[in-house]
């Protein structure tokens, strides 16, 4: 199968309530105004964003055999994603998590990791995977079993085979580097928050982080800086700074793994650099105005319009 954009790695289930204020005590109640359930993960939401985007998707990971891994299976083919390659593990619990979202947009998460450590992908499904024209690995740090080096043999396959690589982790200190430090060199655009990368480097500065990674043989630093924007540097030395758009925010859960699917649209459309970062800089933002990954994400033309309207923060 040929599609735009192939996603793997962390695939969740989530359940947002809006807004948390407090927890009640003992066995009370606390009333919220929004309820939602969402696919998240770094790979889940951007399946989901790219294929409300236009592209064709494929979805790569692990779910369990339970009620959540059936409703992120029956989600994601609402929107067209294929989940042949979507393992559902035998006696696995799919990664899931309760979101209590803050009227600032804050999210404080309580999280099963689930069957993302557990699926494995053979050599013999590479192709399915490398036939896209972007392959993203989302979640690298989290994959166990496909973090042992099988990511970063995925990655070079799919090099080979002229896709594009895209990665995006799930880092707290420099404990994970390990894992990221085997698929760097196959990577054509690294796109960790801000946060994520600094535990991996150690760095204060957006330059000297980007260049850690470009040293270790990433094409291209891409960093997500939250309300800051993003920063973008490449192997060129060519590098830009573009500000977030200035929204309500409503909730923050997702908003960098829609930035990579915005960044994968953009390929796929030709964009140049700065484009490309603006382009996923607006579906980030767009992310933020929803309840849930992706709920603020309708389509390419919406996308394309709020970017080139909407004013940016100072």
């Amino acid at each position: 199968m040929q599609c735009d954009y192939t996603t793997i790695g962390f695939i969740t289930f989530d359940c947002l309530g809006w807004p948390f204020v407090q927890m009640p005590e003992g066995g009370g109640t606390t009333l919220v105004e929004d309820f939602a359930l969402a696919v998240s993960g770094a790979a889940g939401t951007a399946a989901i964003a790219a294929a409300k985007m236009g592209l064709s998707v494929q979805a790569v990971g692990g779910v369990g055999t339970d009620l959540m891994g059936d409703w992120v299976r029956s989600r994601l083919g609402h929107f067209s994603v294929n989940t042949d390659l979507l393992q559902s593990i035998a006696g696995g619990r799919t990664s899931s998590s309760i979101v209590t979202t803050r009227a600032d947009g804050s999210r404080p998460v309580l999280h099963l990791k689930g069957a993302t450590g557990d699926f494995y992908l053979e050599d013999s499904e590479f192709d399915r995977v490398a036939s896209s024209h972007v392959v993203h690995f989302g979640g690298v740090g989290l994959m166990n079993r496909m973090d042992q080096g099988q990511n970063a043999r995925l990655a070079q396959h799919a090099k080979n085979r002229g896709a594009i690589t895209t990665v995006d982790v799930f880092a707290t200190s420099p404990a994970e580097m390990q894992a990221v430090e085997q698929i760097l060199p196959y990577t054509d655009y690294f796109m960790p928050s801000i946060e994520e990368a600094q535990a991996l480097t150690g760095c204060d500065d957006l330059e000297g982080t980007a260049q850690f990674f470009l040293d270790r043989g990433v094409g291209c630093c891409v960093l997500t800086l939250g309300a800051q924007g993003a920063y973008y540097h490449d192997q060129s030395g060519y590098k830009f700074h573009v500000p977030a758009f200035d929204v309500d925010v409503r909730c923050t859960c997702g908003c960098g793994d829609a930035f990579n699917a915005g960044f994968a649209v953009a390929l796929k459309h030709g964009l140049d650099p700065e484009q490309s970062v603006r382009f996923a800089q607006a579906t980030s933002a767009l992310n933020a105005t929803g309840l849930g990954s992706q709920a603020g994400v309708v389509d390419f033309e919406s996308t394309w319009n709020f970017m080139n309207s909407t004013p940016t923060r100072s």
